[in-house]
């Protein structure tokens, strides 16, 4: 008969053994170098936010703690990115794709390239993509339309939100809705136009996706057809220097998703937003106000049902490596790529609990 110590011990054993092949299911292997299958549809997935999204994780120096090179070779992280000949990874069924663009103006950078580490600055879009690409069994595009400084109360609000009254102090503001302009005017006096108005960018970089994937096969040779299958959302650095927009990120947020859905045709399209790694679950004012609004759309929270194993939220902070959102995190790679990872393990499973 085992005795009681003897138990305690092949207890712990077995929950280290567990903990351990926990860890090893949820390591990425290194991508096998087959290239995408294109008699399927393409995957698509949009990313969009303000300067979250846009990245500022860097590569290098090697010697400097927090660069993604640091964090490979000295640290051992993210094994999947680097090959047994010490060169970054490259995946071979996902294409990386970035526009950007100020307002409803014209392209001002496009990129398009597989999967891989380019350049000195990353963001969540390895974590997600490598995330994406070993669990579906079709071609993925990555399509990131977004620029920094951008808020969603104001540049990114979506077609059809409407104008509110705010009190700020002993005034009352009328805050632009869809297409109104300028951002915000005391009740009781005319508004004065400017060159900008309120979903300016939101109209832009829908605009910028969308001719992108009028000509899909022209910036993804051989590929036949496509399925927008998801949306990322990493944003809300900008709304927090306003409390009007703060106490209407909620709103806002939900009608993003709806809208989203609508403008891309795609209403089975999964949705994944991740909060702000600098802000904890015990913080205040304003910052716990788009905290609360980013967790309040997950599907598990039960606050909307209609979001239910299609909307989920990543609570970023216990993956942050410190800084905060308005200085980029201090462009620390590890918190881009724990996010990014973070991100789309979250779409995936999205993915398969539908399946």
């Amino acid at each position: 008969m085992i005795n009681k110590r003897c138990f305690a011990l092949l207890t712990v054993i077995a929950l280290l053994f567990q903990s351990i092949t926990v860890k090893a299911q949820d390591r990425l292997p290194d991508p096998d170098g087959k290239p995408a299958d294109l008699t399927k549809p393409v995957q698509v997935y949009i990313l969009l936010g303000q300067s979250n999204m846009l990245g500022a994780g860097k590569v290098t120096p090697v010697e400097k703690d927090g660069t993604l090179l640091h964090a490979v070779t000295e640290k051992n992280l993210y094994p999947y990115l680097v090959d047994n000949a010490g060169e970054w990874t490259t995946r071979a069924d996902v294409r990386n794709m970035f526009v950007m663009g100020s307002g409803t103006g014209g392209v001002r950078r496009l990129t398009n390239e597989l999967l891989t580490i380019k350049g000195g600055k990353i963001g969540p879009e390895i974590g997600i993509g490598h995330h994406l690409g070993h669990a579906i069994d079709a071609p993925v595009l990555l399509l990131k339309s977004c620029i920094g400084n951008r808020s969603l109360g104001w540049d990114l609000l979506p077609p059809g939100s409407d104008s509110f009254d705010f009190k700020e102090g002993d005034k009352r503001f009328h805050y632009a809705g869809y297409k109104e302009s300028p951002l915000k005017w005391e009740v009781g006096t005319a508004p004065e136009k400017i060159n900008w108005y309120a979903g300016m960018q939101y109209d832009g970089d829908v605009a910028r996706a969308k001719a992108i994937l009028k000509n899909l096969e022209k910036h993804y040779p051989g590929t036949n057809s496509y399925e927008i299958a998801g949306f990322f959302w990493w944003q809300g650095d900008k709304d927090r220097y306003n409390p009007g927009h703060a106490n209407r990120y909620e709103q806002n947020l939900v009608h993003l998703i709806q809208q989203l859905r609508k403008d891309f045709d795609a209403p089975n399209a999964k949705f994944v937003c991740a909060t702000l790694g600098q802000t904890a679950k015990d913080a205040e004012g304003i910052e716990r106000q788009i905290l609360d609004a980013q967790l309040a759309v997950d599907g598990n929270a039960g606050k909307y049902q209609a979001f239910k194993g299609n909307v989920a939220s990543v609570y970023s902070h216990p993956l942050s490596k410190g800084g905060a959102s308005n200085g980029h995190y201090d462009g620390n790679a590890e918190t881009y790529m724990n996010i990014g990872e973070a991100m789309g393990k979250a779409m995936v499973k999205l993915l398969k609990a539908e399946k």
